[in-house]
């Protein structure tokens, strides 16, 4: 039902979290399969091992910088991501292994009306696809609304990036529009895809991902019984 002010005129729902919320600050997330801890100088060998080199500069296409031909060139990019707050980088580690597989961050950090973005998601090639990387965003997510309280939950991507947007819905996040000529990076416009979840889309969103991790929802050859958006309903 819309909400009428006393001058007559409809406005939004009244927020009911206390702001700001509480900053994110480098921490450590833990799952069955993967463990996110803060990005340091001790990951870069074994992530340029993963996504470095001519062979994987694909994997840059759609990342603001990259792709990095050589150990120094990803070291000094790197150290940059090591210090940033804003980005703030978490390294995606199996947990088996201790291997780093990956990357992500959470960015444009606002307190204040208690939104932040999911971004910077680098997944290599042993990443993609397979069940630790849908922990490790399972693990974000609830870290952002269980862990820190927040209202909104944010992903956006080139809108060309076909695989982004797929990734974004089958993770729940709803797509709210295409920006036009949002940004421009390597020398090219993009138009940038919007897509985001709520406080109120996560009781949902997280129900769906405790029942498709669950051991159960695996046969014997560690594939998915029900899909993901089964799984939510």
């Amino acid at each position: 039902m819309t909400r009428i002010n006393e001058f007559g005129q409809p406005v939004g729902e009244d927020v009911t979290i206390a702001l700001p919320r509480p900053r994110p600050e480098p921490v450590m997330l833990e799952g069955r399969h993967v463990r996110l801890e803060p990005l340091a100088m001790a990951h870069a060998a074994g992530l340029f091992a993963e996504v470095g080199g001519a062979s994987r500069a694909s994997l840059w296409t759609y990342m603001p910088q990259g792709p990095f031909a050589d150990m120094p060139a990803f070291g000094a990019w790197m150290q940059t991501a090591v210090e940033s707050r804003d980005p703030l980088f978490s390294a995606i580690l199996d947990r088996q292994t201790g291997a780093p597989l990956g990357f992500a961050s959470f960015l444009r950090i606002a307190p204040e009306i208690g939104s932040v973005e999911v971004g910077f998601i680098m997944f290599s090639k042993a990443l993609q696809g397979t069940v630790h990387a849908t922990e490790a965003m399972a693990l974000m997510m609830s870290h952002v609304f269980d862990g820190l309280g927040y209202r909104r939950y944010e992903w956006k991507c080139d809108a060309l990036n076909a695989p982004s947007r797929r990734a974004a819905e089958r993770l729940g996040f709803r797509h709210e529009g295409i920006f036009r000529q949002a940004t421009a990076y390597k020398g090219r416009n993009r138009d940038t895809a919007w897509f985001a979840a709520t406080d109120g889309d996560w009781p949902r969103l997280k129900a769906g991902f405790d029942a498709w991790l669950a051991p159960e929802n695996f046969d014997a050859e560690g594939r998915q019984i029900r899909s993901l958006a089964a799984c939510r309903g």
